[in-house]
């Protein structure tokens, strides 16, 4: 059938997404065209048309080691790294728990409880945790009553990994599983019969069974997080930054808002958000080929 009469036919689906893709290219798309001010020595009073080209002088940060730069691509490498080892792996033990319980009723108090904190913005989430968990949070509160040494959690440069670890598990981990609850539904319950008339155990079932029908969606999961893995959350390290300080705190996305909107160092900030957009993009067509080459079928089918 012709793209045109598919497209007649489909027009009320066509419709539906129009705002969607206005959306998208709005927002996601256009945007990308000011990327050309990596390439000039951007002056806001000037304009885009008007400012100097300097080929590619702005990307002197990535050449020449500016250590303000390094700083920020260690911390990111770092907190993906901890995300992805700590955070990923707990939204799939959570899915395989609750799939397990008996009780239907509790199954969807629990859902209700870990779902819950995906809907808070980061302002409150962190708030939350200032109250918990800083010095004078309730945890150091009951301390002190009880004539004990205070923590320096919230706050504390050293820790600060960790707390953005912890923020992101306890806001995004219980949302995550919805995906995995939907794998879970779809695997055959036959198989489970089956092994078990084989003699295969829980553990067995879940290593032979259950983790393989989860396999191709954490293949996809994690080819999307290597993609983003360059991004490790604007807002949340920035309204964090001002108490442990930018050496602790600075990521790439922060050191571009910091140097290029508040320093004003426009060129060189583009340059590095435009190396990191291209970095995810190679990376998640990269990981997707490999998974193609080990026989999963990936973000998308060649």
């Amino acid at each position: 059938m012709p793209w045109h009469r598919r497209l007649l036919r489909d027009r009320v689906l066509v419709l539906v997404a129009v705002p969607g893709v206005l959306v998208l290219l709005v927002f996601h798309y256009l945007p990308w065209l000011g990327n050309i001010i990596a390439f000039k020595d951007y002056q806001p009073y000037l304009g885009i048309k008007d400012s100097p080209w300097v080929g590619l002088d702005n990307f002197h940060v990535l050449v020449d080691g500016d250590p303000a730069f390094r700083n920020a691509l260690t911390n990111t490498l770092l907190i993906t790294l901890l995300q992805v080892v700590v955070v990923f792996p707990v939204p799939i033990a959570l899915a395989l728990l609750l799939d397990s319980l008996a009780s239907e009723r509790l199954k969807r108090l629990t859902q209700s409880v870990l779902y819950l904190p995906h809907f808070l913005s980061w302002v409150i989430v962190i708030a939350v945790f200032q109250e918990m968990f800083g010095n004078a949070g309730l945890l150091n509160t009951v301390l002190r009553q009880h004539d004990l040494a205070t923590l320096s959690i919230v706050g504390n440069p050293d820790l600060f990994k960790a707390v953005v670890t912890s923020q992101v598990l306890w806001k995004d981990a219980g949302w995550a599983t919805i995906l995995f609850l939907a794998a879970l539904s779809r695997i055959d319950p036959e198989l489970y019969e089956a092994s078990a008339v084989d003699g295969a155990g829980r553990m067995r079932q879940l290593w032979h069974v259950t983790l393989p029908g989860l396999r191709p969606l954490i293949v996809l999961l994690l080819i999307l997080r290597l993609g983003d893995s360059l991004s490790v959350g604007f807002e949340q390290i920035l309204l964090q930054q001002p108490a442990v300080g930018q050496h602790a705190s600075e990521v790439l996305d922060t050191y571009v808002y910091n140097n290029g909107i508040l320093a004003a160092d426009w060129g060189s900030s583009a340059a590095v958000g435009l190396i990191k957009g291209l970095v995810g993009l190679v990376l998640v067509l990269g990981a997707n080929s490999l998974a193609h080459r080990l026989g999963e079928q990936g973000v998308y089918q060649r």
